[in-house]
């Protein structure tokens, strides 16, 4: 089963909150005074005001809310260097939330991010997952909000629940966005690389061309182009939009070096400028 791929790093890896002066021996400035240790490894500085929230704390809370719900779901957990991490629960009642053709299946999806590093925020948010590509698709907006309380040198994270959450997603964004993803597969594409170069051209992905002398498709360009002619041989089906930004998007998660955040940003914006082209 394809969901049995789901990439499954490990999170809960060591982690301390240790005084800098302590570590280096030499005096540090104010608002320098922590360490932020993940694995054996420095990977953060910060003030002594800091609340430091372990994945174990967070990952550990969002997992018990969706538990809560009842609903099925799958882990796919992603680790990047011990100082950026993603928990996504992908929801797998697919009788109830399959989209498009039995081959494509998409699936809701909760996505949970929180980094030692400080570059990415403590955050969760709705999206989707495909079948196809295994990729998540980031183009939903509701985020699951938290708060986050800090006591002296504690921190108490206050986690929603997520059940009425998730139906008022059901309800509102999933069959919103579906429909658009349905209108996408209805657009054939003629040119594959004309489509390609237009989607370059009106976002910040990477550049369509070779270089300023060399006007064929760069490696990143090819690799969209070989991703959209594979796909729509397995699924039997000409070229489309839909599969156009399915070959994006696999692009920008497994090859372009972004954050969790940013692939987020620039998948919202993909999908808009795809989707406009419907």
């Amino acid at each position: 089963m394809y969901l049995n791929r789901l990439q499954q790093d490990e999170v809960f890896v060591p982690t301390q909150v240790r005084p800098f002066e302590e570590m280096t021996g030499m005096p540090t400035r104010k608002g320098m005074e922590q360490a932020i240790v993940s694995n054996g490894k420095i990977v953060n500085v910060v003030s002594k005001r800091y609340g430091h929230i372990p994945n174990e704390l967070f990952f550990g809370k969002a997992e018990a809310r969706v538990i809560k719900t009842g609903l099925a779901y799958q882990r796919q957990i992603i680790n990047r260097l011990d100082r950026s991490f993603s928990m996504d629960f992908i929801l797998t009642d697919s009788t109830q939330f399959s989209v498009g053709q039995r081959e494509d299946a998409i699936l809701p999806m909760l996505r949970f991010t929180n980094s030692y590093d400080g570059s990415e925020r403590t955050s969760g948010h709705f999206g989707f997952y495909r079948k196809v590509c295994s990729n998540g698709l980031h183009v939903a907006q509701m985020e699951i909000g938290f708060s986050i309380k800090h006591h002296k040198n504690s921190v108490n994270l206050i986690m929603p629940e997520l059940e009425g959450l998730f139906q008022k997603f059901m309800d509102n964004e999933f069959y919103t966005i579906s429909d658009r993803f349905h209108q996408m597969m209805t657009v054939e594409l003629l040119d594959t690389k004309a489509f390609v170069k237009e989607v370059l051209d009106k976002t910040p992905l990477f550049r369509y061309e070779c270089s300023d002398t060399n006007d064929d498709p760069s490696k990143r360009a090819r690799e969209v182009l070989d991703i959209l002619d594979d796909e729509a041989t397995q699924l039997g089906v000409t070229p489309n939009l839909w599969l156009g930004y399915n070959a994006f998007n696999a692009v920008l998660h497994s090859s372009l070096k972004k954050s969790f955040s940013r692939q987020e940003r620039l998948d919202k914006e993909l999908f808009q400028t795809v989707y406009e082209m419907a």
